[in-house]
């Protein structure tokens, strides 16, 4: 595995390579609040016949985190980093794997340019309304309607110790197997001076993805690209129905419900690898797009 930089626009990111650059390319694009880090043990066993390429989103791990006066936060900007950087890397035709604000990144880019797809792997990550769970997510959808210090109070707990070891733990079997690195290295990053004003941001842009939603199911009906959705089936902030919902646009789509929650890597890796690798194996490539 490499541990590089790029710039883009000006900004530098962070990002995580390995395997042939002969290979296909599989781009994996992290959720909050964590980095490229939540891909660390999953990198090198796709890396055996792929290009893995993860990078950091503008604002998380190890990219520049400018303020929130600096730089314009917001998915579509995300997404616009994303696709200049992997332009810059030469890559044109790859497969993604989204998981939580992955997805919304993930989306845009196939909405944008969906011959370059070759597959979609979605852990985690929403593409539907289905599967938002209610009482996680009425705080942010109040806060994306009107930023107010009491819709504020709402949200801003989400970035506590307490709340991002919650993600890694709740929906988990048993939790004795999540390492406690992964919550205190996320918070010790999002506690960095400054980077509440970006999270803040991009929770009220949050608003902006489901309407993206029509065109991304539009693109899944006519490039039938192949689609696995492989989730925690106990994740209490992306439920299962939002897994399932796939199955409407890309009837042939794959379903895994795995018995774990949030951040299914750290506590089933064993399960999910395999079956990437098999589902990859099997159909990357194989979706005819449309002219």
């Amino acid at each position: 595995m490499r541990h590089r930089y790029a710039s883009v626009r000006g900004h530098q990111l962070f990002y995580r390579e390995a395997g042939s650059p002969d290979d296909p390319v599989i781009v994996l694009l992290h959720g909050f609040p964590t980095s490229s880090f939540m891909f660390r043990d999953l990198i090198p066993r796709l890396a055996r016949d792929h290009r893995v390429i993860a990078p950091d989103h503008l604002g998380f791990g190890l990219s520049d985190a400018p303020d929130v006066d600096e730089f314009a936060y917001s998915f579509d900007a995300l997404a616009d980093l994303t696709a200049e950087l992997l332009a810059g890397l030469g890559v044109t035709r790859y497969a993604i794997y989204v998981q939580d604000y992955g997805a919304p990144v993930g989306w845009r880019l196939a909405i944008r340019d969906p011959e370059a797809i070759t597959a979609i792997v979605s852990q985690n990550g929403n593409g539907y309304d289905a599967g938002f769970v209610e009482d996680f997510w009425a705080p942010v959808w109040a806060w994306g309607r009107e930023q107010t210090p009491e819709n504020e109070a709402g949200v801003r707990p989400a970035l506590s110790l307490e709340a991002i070891r919650w993600q890694y733990t709740h929906g988990v079997p048993d939790a004795e197997v999540v390492s406690p690195d992964t919550w205190h290295h996320d918070h010790a990053l999002v506690s960095r001076p400054g980077n509440d004003r970006v999270q803040l941001r991009l929770f009220a842009d949050y608003v902006s993805n489901p309407p993206l939603y029509p065109a991304l199911h539009a693109m899944l009906r006519e490039t039938r690209v192949p689609v696995l959705a492989v989730w925690g089936r106990h994740d209490e902030i992306f439920g299962p129905a939002g897994a399932r919902a796939f199955l409407d646009d890309a009837p042939d789509a794959e379903v895994h419900l795995l018995d774990g929650g949030h951040f299914l890597l750290e506590s089933h890796l064993d399960d999910v690898a395999p079956i990437i690798s098999d589902f990859l194996r099997r159909r990357a490539g194989t979706g005819a797009v449309a002219a």
